[in-house]
């Protein structure tokens, strides 16, 4: 029986960490088995949409995967001990028929500790991500290239770095206890944060978003809470996602151009994982465990629950961030608590705190500050002060989307009706 395209690519993402848990506990080699999965990931999406699903696509996939292994070792000449080592452990049922895993109920899931080693500390953020959507998203350096705006060399580059530096450092696949532990899956966390935020609102190119990177990172996300259900930080994560994308239909017009949350149509947001996001941070926040993503979950589902922008509780949002910032000092934080401040106490008391913000030098010279200043401005009245506001931050974006905004409304002020 055949198998729909996209519901085989699903399926295929769905198993990809899995297959690489197996042959990495099995066999070691990290670099190979990883390149030995993706071999048999590209074989499965050839021929499962003409030929139908297996009865044991786990198992089939492992299956290939291992003999693509041997045919690697075996090709390598100077690998000859290795070859042999490698030959003697690899039953040859697993090379012939059924893998060693088939049995459904003894397979062992090690996708979180592959997500902890895709996310070594010996990695930088952009290797970890690259590394993270290969390893256990399944996505080809093809398409991790696409998202990410360079091209596939520079990415095959980095996965190949990044898989040597956790050669160098003899990490294994193995779940790490007590506080590495806990490190270890912020770090994760911190790097779908990371992929979710460069999906959403893409740092540079022509368009404002990357769906499929978004989706992905959700998608990881979800199997992260699967794998760690009673952690409250993962869960707000995936509720912060969630309620974040549910208003990505709305965010641009019919040419594409940006649309700020105050002037979106809000019949266009997905009630659906707006229901979803509500209900996670709901039954997380009173378990006492807060932390910065349970907040911005927070925050997102009280601007998604406000049936227009002029019923949106500010007062409560301000509240938020106060608890938002005890976390430590963030200045894209304390840059959106002055917006609620001055949406709560005028906007004369924003842009007094976005003047504070200016002697901090990871944010003195972004266009999101100029942007807020420029808003603010408007707000007052202060019309031409805000054109050029805007029209600075416009010049600092690498965003063509926000550029074609921040220009317009300049040119608005400049030049009203």
């Amino acid at each position: 029986m055949s198998t729909p395209h996209h519901g085989a690519e699903g399926l295929l993402r769905e198993l990809a960490p899995q297959v690489l848990g197996v042959l990495v506990r099995r066999y070691g080699a990290f670099e190979a088995c990883e390149d030995a999965v993706q071999e048999a990931l590209l074989a499965a999406a050839l021929q499962w949409p003409e030929e139908g699903l297996p009865d044991s696509p786990r198992s089939w996939l492992v299956t290939v995967a291992s003999r693509k292994l041997v045919d690697q070792v075996r090709s390598e000449a100077a690998r000859r001990r290795r070859e042999d080592a490698l030959a003697l452990a690899t039953p040859q049922s697993a090379l012939l028929a059924h893998s060693a895993d088939a049995v459904p109920a003894s397979d062992r899931d090690d996708s979180l500790a592959l997500l902890f080693l895709c996310c070594h500390p010996s990695l930088s953020a952009p290797s970890r991500i690259a590394l993270t959507l290969r390893a256990v998203g399944g996505l080809t350096t093809a398409q991790i290239a696409a998202a990410f705006l360079v091209p596939e060399v520079t990415m095959a580059q980095r996965i190949s770095r990044a898989k040597q530096a956790i050669k160098a450092a003899g990490s294994s696949l193995s779940l790490p206890e007590g506080s590495d532990g806990a490190e270890r899956l912020a770090a994760v966390r911190h790097v779908l944060y990371l992929i979710f935020n460069e999906g959403y609102s893409t740092t540079s190119g022509t368009d404002l978003t990357v769906p499929e990177l978004s989706a992905e990172a959700i998608r990881l996300t979800r199997l992260l809470h699967h794998l760690v259900p009673e952690d409250t930080e993962t869960t707000g994560l995936l509720a912060l996602m969630l309620l974040t994308d549910a208003r990505r239909p709305a965010r641009t017009g019919p040419q594409g151009e940006l649309v700020p949350l105050a002037e979106q149509d809000r019949g266009r947001w997905d009630r659906g994982l707006i229901a979803e996001g509500v209900d996670l941070i709901s039954r997380t926040l009173p378990r006492g465990q807060v932390g910065p993503y349970q907040l911005q979950a927070a925050i997102a589902a009280v601007h998604d629950e406000a049936e227009h922008t002029d019923a949106t509780d500010w007062p409560q949002i301000l509240a938020l961030y106060d608890l938002l910032e005890q976390f430590g000092p963030n200045p894209v934080v304390s840059l959106n608590r002055a917006i609620a401040v001055a949406m709560v106490q005028g906007p004369a008391a924003g842009l007094d705190l976005l003047v504070r913000l200016e002697s901090d030098k990871r944010l003195a010279r972004h266009h999101r500050l100029l942007a807020a200043r420029a808003h603010l401005l408007e707000m007052t009245g202060r019309q031409q002060a805000a054109a050029r506001a805007y029209r600075e931050a416009a010049g600092r974006t690498t965003s063509a989307p926000e550029r074609r905004h921040l220009t317009l409304r300049a040119h608005r002020l400049e030049t009203p009706a």
